[in-house]
């Protein structure tokens, strides 16, 4: 049970997808622009890390070497499409704000990087943790991103007006901001991590 923990934590933490590894930034610097964003595409990448890495992880053995990019992609798109119909049915309104993101998950590097570096070579259970671990990840830099965009660069929170005390920082709702509060984040996080060690 402390390995299956183990691999959880690393990528909340250690190989954070944002903050660390520095994969899948274009969703995350797209969709930020709201907390309600940020958390449907943070549990969208959750829902097929996880997924998938367990179908990788079970079909492993079976997988010629030749086509096994291929073959992680149809398992990849199989549950983007199961996540896409699910927002059209459920959350439409959702689905138009993430528009063209949801579908591009399919060809995300974190989703096929975890697939090809850890799915692939582990068996189901550390492959299952490999993904929700980092799916949580990438939910909570988003969540972060887009908590600070939002309420800095609106005055909201949720889509509700929260302060009227302040003018809103409005490059921070553009997409250089998106830049300069990941950019500012990377660099206060690596350096909180340095003074630890």
């Amino acid at each position: 049970m402390k390995k299956l923990w183990f691999e959880f934590i690393k990528g909340v933490w250690r190989e954070n997808p944002i903050f660390f590894i520095v994969l899948g930034l274009c969703p995350a610097l797209a969709v930020s622009i709201s907390v309600n964003n940020a958390l449907g595409m943070g549990l969208a990448v959750t829902f097929v890390l996880g997924c998938s890495n367990a179908i990788i992880s079970m079909v492993r053995n079976f997988i010629p070497d030749k086509i096994r990019i291929p073959c992680f992609i149809v398992v990849i798109a199989t549950f983007v499409s199961i996540v896409e119909m699910v927002l059209k049915a459920y959350a439409p309104a959702l689905d138009r704000s993430l528009g063209i993101f949801v579908p591009l998950i399919v060809v995300n590097c974190i989703i096929l990087g975890r697939a090809e570096a850890f799915a692939s070579k582990n068996p189901f259970l550390p492959s299952v943790f490999d993904g929700l671990g980092m799916g949580a990840g990438f939910t909570l830099a988003l969540l972060l991103i887009s908590f600070i965009r939002e309420t800095l660069g609106s005055g909201k929170l949720a889509g509700y007006s929260i302060s009227h005390q302040f003018e809103p920082v409005l490059v921070l709702s553009l997409a250089p901001g998106a830049l300069l509060v990941l950019g500012l984040l990377i660099g206060g996080i690596r350096w909180i991590k340095s003074l630890r060690s």
